[in-house]
């Protein structure tokens, strides 16, 4: 009868004698340490690192499935989703044409319409945009409705979040060198996207890629700057404006980033065709 080891390579051989060899020495080190240290099982190890997160270096699929993580987080437990499905499909067509001329086309975007009568809009990563139904109502027109996602659309497009996400983290000292706790940055995500501590520099940043958004789009670009001169002359200030910088900053920055010529260049400001689209909320 022939031996069963003769058939076997001696590189494979060899191959198994390491492995035997390496999970010896692994047992005899578990063995070998104090009864109070327990070794903690590979799976559990594995599993560990899969939950933590290099924030300066995120890809794509992660951004969009805590982008995901965190608008589960919001919609269970901070905001209340406007349900008319007419609604919501044509604020859903507006950001998607917006989405598919912006620079990150490459991820998927999700529109949602926040029942809340403040006039607000924010964004989350991975391409998660909500708008109030408050801010429905304020917008005289499509185009200012686009002009305001496409602002949100801006903050996805140049990462915003994921490094406002850093910082933070940072400053709770929740960060340690291996990255950020998933569980940990989902909860700064949420935190984040209420509170919209966007910078200056973050702010503008947003109002430029969301203008040339706005004009690749097909949508006059002045509605940007109209919608924000209605907003600002208003008693209190909205939400989505009370942030730095000063509104009048803003406008005198879109205004020299706008050929004058082609403001009105475009569609979208059909007033009676907009309140048709968003009846039922009146």
């Amino acid at each position: 009868m022939l031996n069963p080891l003769t058939l076997i390579s001696p590189r494979f051989q060899r191959r198994c004698l390491y492995l035997c060899l390496s999970a010896s020495v692994s047992l005899g080190i578990g063995v070998g340490l104090p009864h109070k240290a327990q070794a903690i099982p590979v799976f559990d190890i594995l599993i560990q690192g899969a939950q933590i997160l290099q924030l300066s270096n995120v890809s794509d699929k992660q951004e969009v499935q805590l982008g995901r993580e965190i608008n589960q987080q919001l919609v269970r437990n901070e905001i209340q989703l406007y349900t008319n499905p007419n609604v919501n499909r044509y604020v859903n067509q507006i950001g998607q044409k917006l989405a598919a001329n912006s620079t990150r086309s490459n991820i998927p975007y999700k529109f949602q319409v926040v029942r809340d009568n403040s006039v607000n809009a924010f964004a989350t990563m991975g391409g998660y945009v909500y708008v109030t139904t408050g801010l429905l109502r304020a917008a005289d027109n499509e185009a200012q409705l686009a002009s305001v996602i496409a602002h949100e659309i801006g903050h996805i497009v140049n990462r915003h979040a994921l490094e406002q996400m850093r910082q933070t983290a940072i400053a709770r000292g929740v960060a340690s060198a291996a990255g950020l706790d998933r569980s940990a940055a989902v909860q700064i995500g949420v935190d984040l996207a209420l509170r919209r501590p966007n910078s200056r520099q973050d702010e503008l940043e947003a109002d430029r890629t969301g203008l040339q958004m706005l004009g690749r789009a097909g949508y006059a670009q002045s509605a940007m700057i109209a919608f924000m001169q209605k907003l600002v002359n208003q008693r209190s200030v909205p939400t989505f404006l009370s942030t730095h910088p000063a509104t009048s900053d803003r406008i005198a920055a879109l205004r020299r980033n706008i050929n004058p010529q082609k403001a009105n260049v475009g569609g979208g400001l059909n007033k009676t065709a907009y309140r048709a689209r968003i009846q039922p909320l009146s």
